[in-house]
């Protein structure tokens, strides 16, 4: 059996093409019974009954004797050649038959695999294919696997992938692996698959429709890319949410799919504190599940930011749910105090990438915050100043324009070496009207090479954690 994991899996080894189906260099008869798809039974249905029903003494038979045979067609075959390439030809053709100077052996197929069928065996010769087209080649993989000759699965694994990708010929390749028993062969070509529906896919506000409307297998692809563009979490919450009532109206159904296959695609660590609550009550989900990845989300919040990061790395291998996407709006961490005073304290963490990717005049948000009922965001900037250097910025921003004005008294504070300790960089009271902006252009007082240099007092362990505390005056 060394052929069909050895050269032939590269398409390449000894070729019998000279031998197809010539009589003189063939021990066996094989007679192929079409007959119509209508008559389906399941792979396992007919293998179960041709092991039940196999006697000795009798032609070797692979068949539903209840269906209607359209046609007959008969090759001569060598048993070692079709053996040596298939586990199942192996089998089919070492069952007890009647000895005789031609010995018969049966197998019947729909008429929707004949010209598969006849491919596969072509190649089972002669290491090569005729077919070049998607469709076409897709038809072969599939007898190949169902016939079990991984040489020619691999070959087609290996044409398909070297045509254009849609994303019809995606979704389809998608389904391989919950139908091939051989996945390995087809491995390559379901990543590549994948990958085309994430990069496709990545700003999913762009293509909402398009991918509302995608399978269970694309929908998977697309939600489980770290590097998905999407303003939050919660949108990502919502978007699976919206998913599922579209393609599963009925709630018996939507929560058994939502708790088996969707909340994977869902980072709940991640979501705002706030939309947790919310989520908390949603009806779509089992409600014992739902506490279950709430509780656990909001204790992963109340970590500190290096048990945070020491877990995203712990279970990155096995499960994406603590790996932080690239959202457009930054996580924080709030902490709300009513008394004595209306206060909050608000945390950002930016990356060494993330602020690499700032230079030379980008912007990075936080999300949404709120205190006294309105709502705030923090924006890092890199800026560049009269005399044409640039710096590191962070301003505090408010969403909401209203006719009534009020005090904010704010300080932002950064962590700096060698003590690790925040640090207050910048403190002042703004009275914020509506639409407004307040904060420093140049938080550290450095340039922005000083700022992104290897030896830089902020950055610890490739992150720079930053503090801003606001309170309402009265």
């Amino acid at each position: 059996m060394d052929d069909s994991t050895g050269g032939l899996a590269n398409g390449s080894g000894t070729n019998f093409a000279f031998a197809f189906n010539d009589s003189k260099f063939s021990d066996r008869v094989l007679r192929i019974e079409i007959i119509r798809d209508s008559s389906v039974s399941t792979w396992e249905d007919i293998m179960k009954e041709t092991d039940d029903e196999a006697a000795p003494g009798k032609d070797s038979l692979w068949s539903m004797d209840r269906a209607t045979v359209l046609r007959v067609k008969t090759l001569h075959i060598s048993s070692p050649i079709l053996a040596a390439k298939s586990p199942f030809f192996y089998k089919f053709l070492s069952n007890d038959v009647r000895e005789s100077e031609q010995q018969h052996v049966t197998l019947q197929i729909h008429a929707s695999e004949e010209a598969a069928l006849m491919d596969l065996l072509n190649f089972m010769y002669s290491n090569t294919l005729s077919t070049t087209t998607a469709p076409a080649l897709l038809d072969v993989l599939m007898a190949a696997n169902k016939f079990e000759v991984e040489s020619c699965l691999r070959y087609c694994s290996r044409l398909l992938m070297n045509l254009p990708m849609t994303c019809e010929s995606a979704l389809l390749y998608l389904d391989l692996p919950s139908s091939v028993s051989m996945a390995d062969g087809v491995q390559p070509l379901t990543n590549a698959a994948k990958q085309f529906l994430v990069v496709r896919y990545k700003d999913i506000t762009k293509f909402r429709d398009e991918v509302l409307n995608l399978p269970l297998a694309g929908i998977e692809a697309v939600l489980s890319s770290d590097d998905l563009q999407v303003p939050s979490e919660d949108a990502v919450y919502e978007f699976v949410l919206q998913w599922a009532r579209t393609h599963y109206p009925k709630l018996e159904n939507r929560r058994e799919i939502l708790g088996s296959r969707l909340r994977h695609l869902i980072r709940f660590p991640y979501m705002t504190s706030r939309k947790l609550r919310k989520v908390s009550t949603c009806n779509d989900f089992d409600p014992a599940l739902l506490t279950k990845l709430v509780l656990e989300a909001l204790f992963f919040k109340a970590e500190a930011p290096h048990q945070q990061r020491s877990r995203a790395a712990e279970a990155s291998a096995t499960c994406r749910q603590y790996v932080e996407r690239a959202y457009k709006y930054r996580p924080i961490k709030v902490v709300e105090f009513q008394l004595p005073r209306q206060q909050c304290i608000v945390y950002l963490d930016l990356k060494r990438e993330e602020c690499e990717c700032l230079f030379p005049a980008g912007v990075a948000y936080s999300l949404p915050f709120q205190l006294g009922g309105r709502w705030f965001f923090l924006s890092a900037h890199c800026n560049l100043d009269q005399r044409g250097l640039h710096s590191f910025g962070l301003f505090l921003v408010i969403l909401e324009k209203r006719s009534v004005s009020f005090t904010v008294e704010y300080e932002f504070a950064a962590r700096s070496q060698p003590n690790k300790e925040f640090v207050s960089k910048h403190k002042g009271n703004c009275n914020f009207a509506g639409g407004k902006a307040v904060g420093y252009q140049n938080l550290f007082g450095i340039t922005w090479t000083a700022f992104m240099a290897d030896d830089s007092l902020y950055f610890i362990n490739g992150v720079v954690h930053l503090r801003a505390e606001l309170t309402i005056k009265q």
